[in-house]
């Protein structure tokens, strides 16, 4: 007759256990520590004359984006970019087009009037250096937002609004994010 039962350890696994846990903790730790070298920090210098990308986020002159979200979305990157407040002469250019389109996904089936909303809003942007036009990065950006509607019309249009605010804001993120990663790899002096 054998002495344990189908699915329970013997007295050898379950003395194995705690060296296999162990042992994983210390690659995991080996690994982190082999690779953290590696990493350096995006904003910042490395060392004395290192790439300031700090500097360089400053350095964007945001060009005027038409209608109510792209002056959400003009001021949010103006923060985002340059939150000192301080003039820097601008070494880039950004443009961005927006398109926004509402979108009614849920409609109350007895007064047929919609109960939700979602604002739907895609961006296109483009860098290009000051003075010769050329283009540093240019990219594809999509946020939307829902919101519940109601009878109050001032509150529909009022939470509509709210929706747009926090898409400007995910845009703007999304953009400052990819304008980082692309200059931390763009060529200083260039």
């Amino acid at each position: 007759m054998d002495a344990t039962a189908p699915g329970r350890a013997t007295g050898l696994e379950r003395a194995s256990a705690p060296r296999l846990k162990t042992g994983l903790q210390g690659l995991v730790l080996a690994a982190v520590l082999a690779l953290g070298g590696c990493l350096q920090p995006m904003y910042g210098q490395l060392s004395e004359g290192g790439k300031d990308l700090q500097g360089d986020l400053q350095a964007i002159a945001i060009e005027p984006i038409p209608d109510r979200i792209g002056h959400y979305l003009g001021d949010d990157l103006i923060f985002d970019l340059n939150g000192t407040g301080s003039h820097v002469e601008p070494k880039y250019r950004l443009y961005v087009t927006l398109s926004e389109t509402s979108q009614t996904p849920l409609l109350d089936t007895v007064t047929g009037i919609a109960t939700s909303s979602t604002i739907v809003i895609n961006g296109d942007y483009r860098l290009v250096k000051v003075g010769t036009a050329e283009q540093v990065t240019a990219g594809h950006v999509f946020v939307f937002k829902s919101y519940d509607r109601n009878s109050d019309r001032y509150g529909n249009v009022r939470a509509a609004r709210d929706a747009e605010i926090q898409d400007a804001k995910q845009i703007s993120d999304q953009i400052r994010i990819r304008l980082a990663a692309a200059l931390s790899h763009h060529p200083a002096g260039m």
